[in-house]
C-alpha cells in the first residue's frame, strides 16, 4: 500500500504543482458587481424570491433557456463524523480501520462542499440542489446521534459522501416544501442520485414520500416548463431521479441531468474543460449542469496536510466567477443553464448567476 501511494504521488507530481501555484497566487477579486468575501461574509437572503422577480418577458421562456444557481453535494454542510464510511470507499475505510483518529477528520475536510444549511440555500437563491442519498443501517452504528435516537430507527435514507449526514432524507425534503409554501412562485430543481446501497423496496418508499410531500406542486416530464406554466398550474417542483427502472414506472419524474464537470483541482482546467464542452458538444436540448466544483485525489491530500476543500475552493472563486460573468443563458449552443459550485454561500456566486439572465432580457429588448 506504502509503495502504491508513493506511485500515485509520483504521477500526480504535475497536478501537486499546480495546485502549489493557486494556493501561492495572490488574492484577487473578480471583475462584477459582486465583492467575493474571502473570509466568509458572501451570500444574503436577498434572493429567496428571485424567480417572481424576473421581467415579465422572461416568464414563457423554458426554465432550461434561464440561468439558474445550485449547490454541488447540497447536503455536506451536516456531514455526521461518527457515521460508517461507505462501503464503496475501500480505501478510506481500510485507513478508517488503522488510523481514525486522523482519517476522519481528514474526510471532514474534504468531503464537506457546503456550509450553509439547505433553507439558508434557498434563501440565497440556489434553485438546483444535488442529492446523493444512500441507505445507512443504524442497528450497525455505533457512537452517533441516530444510534440514540429510537424515533429514526426505521429511518435508513440519509445523504452522503464518504460519509453520512445527521440530516435524513425525509427531514431536507420536508424542509423544502415548507419553505416552498412560504414561497409560492419559486421552483426548485431536486436531482436525486447515487442511491448508495438502497433496495428495490427502499426506492419505491422514497418515491412515494416525494410524490406525497410535492403532491400536486410536482411538474410531470411530458411538460415544457416555463414560469408561467408552473405559476399557472401550482407547480414548483422538478425531481430527476437517477434510475431507470423508477423512471419507466412514475412519469412525474424526471431523467438524470447531465453534470458538466472536470474532475481536477485547477480552476483553469475546470474552465477549459467547460469551454470544450461548449464548443464540440453543445448544450443539450433540456436542462443541465455546468459545474464549477473541483475534486480531489490522493497525492494532494497527502501533500498539502493543513488544506481543505473550502481553502483550495476560495482561492480559486474569483477566476471562476469572471468565468460565469462572461456566460450568457438561452438556447444557443454555447449557452448556460445550471451553474453548480461548492460553498454557495460564502460568495455572492448565486447573485452573479441569476444576473446573467438580464442579458436575456437585452436580447429579447433588441428583437
Amino acid at each position: 500500500m506504502r509503495i502504491q501511494s508513493i506511485q500515485i504521488i509520483a504521477a500526480d507530481q504535475s497536478k501537486i504543482e499546480c495546485i502549489d501555484s493557486i494556493l501561492t497566487r495572490p488574492a484577487r477579486y473578480f471583475r462584477g458587481s459582486w465583492w467575493v468575501d474571502m473570509e466568509g461574509g458572501g451570500a444574503t437572503a436577498g434572493n429567496a424570491d428571485w424567480m417572481s422577480q424576473l421581467p415579465e418577458e422572461l416568464w414563457d421562456m423554458s426554465l432550461w433557456d434561464l440561468a439558474i444557481p445550485g449547490s454541488h453535494d447540497s447536503m455536506t454542510y451536516c456531514l455526521d463524523t461518527c457515521s460508517p464510511v461507505l462501503s464503496s470507499e475501500s480505501l478510506l475505510k481500510w485507513l478508517d480501520r488503522l488510523v481514525p483518529c486522523i482519517t476522519r477528520p481528514c474526510i471532514y475536510r474534504w468531503a464537506t462542499t457546503q456550509v450553509w444549511c439547505i433553507t439558508d440555500q434557498l434563501d440565497a437563491g440556489i434553485r438546483y440542489f444535488d442529492l446523493r442519498i444512500a441507505h445507512k443501517n443504524i442497528k450497525k452504528t455505533c457512537f452517533t446521534q441516530d444510534a440514540f435516537n429510537s424515533s429514526r430507527s426505521d429511518d435508513t435514507l440519509y445523504f452522503a459522501h464518504a460519509i453520512y449526514t445527521l440530516q435524513t432524507v425525509k427531514e431536507a425534503l420536508t424542509s423544502i416544501a415548507v419553505w416552498l409554501e412560504q414561497h409560492q412562485k419559486e421552483i426548485v430543481i431536486l436531482s436525486c442520485s447515487h442511491f448508495y446501497e438502497l433496495s428495490d423496496g427502499e426506492h419505491e418508499a422514497l418515491v412515494s414520500f416525494i410524490t406525497l410531500l410535492f403532491g400536486d406542486k410536482l411538474c410531470p416530464r411530458q411538460e415544457t416548463p416555463s414560469l408561467s406554466k408552473c405559476w399557472s398550474l401550482g407547480q414548483q417542483v422538478i425531481a430527476s431521479y437517477e434510475d431507470v427502472p423508477i423512471l419507466k414506472e412514475h412519469k412525474e419524474l424526471w431523467p438524470k441531468i447531465p453534470y458538466w464537470y472536470a474532475n481536477s483541482p485547477d480552476p483553469q482546467r475546470v474552465i477549459s474543460y467547460l469551454e470544450d464542452m461548449q464548443r464540440t458538444q453543445g448544450r443539450p436540448a433540456n436542462f443541465f449542469v455546468s459545474g464549477l466544483n473541483l475534486t480531489t485525489y490522493p497525492a494532494l491530500v497527502v501533500c498539502h496536510p493543513y488544506l481543505t476543500l473550502r481553502k483550495l475552493t476560495m482561492k480559486s472563486f474569483p477566476l471562476l466567477l469572471n468565468w460565469v460573468v462572461d456566460q450568457t443563458p438561452g438556447p444557443d449552443n454555447t449557452s448556460v443553464n445550471i451553474i453548480c459550485a461548492d460553498f454557495v454561500g460564502l460568495t455572492e456566486f448565486a447573485s452573479v448567476v441569476i444576473n446573467l439572465n438580464k442579458k436575456l432580457q437585452k436580447t429579447k429588448d433588441h428583437r
